[in-house]
């Protein structure tokens, strides 16, 4: 029985989708689902919602999605394309006069603390910075109403956290699964995976390597997603495995 609903704030590579400096071959552009903003996604359970990464369009994603609220985010890893829209939630925390609780890994927070340390900062009456509840990441996560298991994947050095809430799963940036996350992927309904892009890559899946490890996991619906302009969507998606589809910005998953 569903319980929510995953939204794809953002589909798109650390560039995102157009690139600038980038010339467009004609008529690219013109398929709204070729515009992609950096990697994120909103978790939406019946009492509240997790959102995962702050990517530097945040407030035009949250605003274009019509969220209001945000119960608590879960930071992925500190990449730039996953972190610098954190300073947008200082308006979430000027409503309801509350830090945001954001979930992440120790050597994540040292990040966070470095790159927005203003926000831990004493400031006069007057001046609002963001305020975030910095917690590790626990194996079970209970927010809005899910229970949201996670675990860590390689993405080149970096430890990259990805989750999986019933029969849904969801792993930005990642090179390797190691087994013991491996075993938490079968059985899933839909499963949203890194495929940056066509060639290699040393700290992403490729096309070939994200359609192998759906190829070997067998979810019923698969998305590729933190897409680069490789991809053209209509013409890529024709040429796509029954169940395999690209993931866009604005798609609704149900779990």
């Amino acid at each position: 029985m569903g319980i929510g609903t995953a939204v794809i704030l953002g589909s798109g590579t650390s560039n995102g989708v157009p690139m600038l400096g980038h010339v467009y071959p004609p008529g690219y552009l013109d398929n709204p689902k070729n515009h992609r903003r950096r990697a994120s996604i909103l978790l939406q359970g019946p009492t509240g919602n997790l959102l995962i990464d702050c990517p530097p369009e945040l407030r035009l994603q949250l605003t274009d999605a019509g969220i209001y609220d945000i119960e608590a985010v879960l930071i992925s890893h500190t990449h730039a394309d996953h972190v610098m829209g954190m300073d947008d939630l200082r308006s979430i925390c000027m409503v309801t006069g509350k830090p945001i609780t954001v979930y992440a890994r120790s050597d994540h927070q040292v990040d966070i603390k470095r790159i927005f340390e203003y926000a831990f900062r004493e400031f006069p009456p007057g001046v609002v910075v963001p305020r975030f509840d910095l917690i590790e990441v626990p194996e079970l996560l209970n927010v809005g109403g899910m229970e949201i298991r996670t675990f860590v994947v390689d993405h080149g050095k970096m430890k990259v956290v990805g989750v999986r809430v019933n029969d849904f799963a969801y792993i930005t940036d990642v090179s390797y699964i190691p087994p013991e996350a491996e075993e938490l992927l079968y059985g899933l309904d839909a499963f949203v995976v890194d495929g940056v892009r066509y060639k290699p890559h040393p700290n992403h899946f490729n096309f070939d390597q994200a359609l192998e490890c759906i190829a070997k996991l067998k979810p019923k619906r698969a998305y590729l997603t933190h897409l680069s302009h490789d991809y053209d969507h209509d013409v890529t998606r024709r040429n796509l495995p029954d169940g395999v589809d690209l993931a866009y910005d604005g798609l609704e998953i149900a779990f």
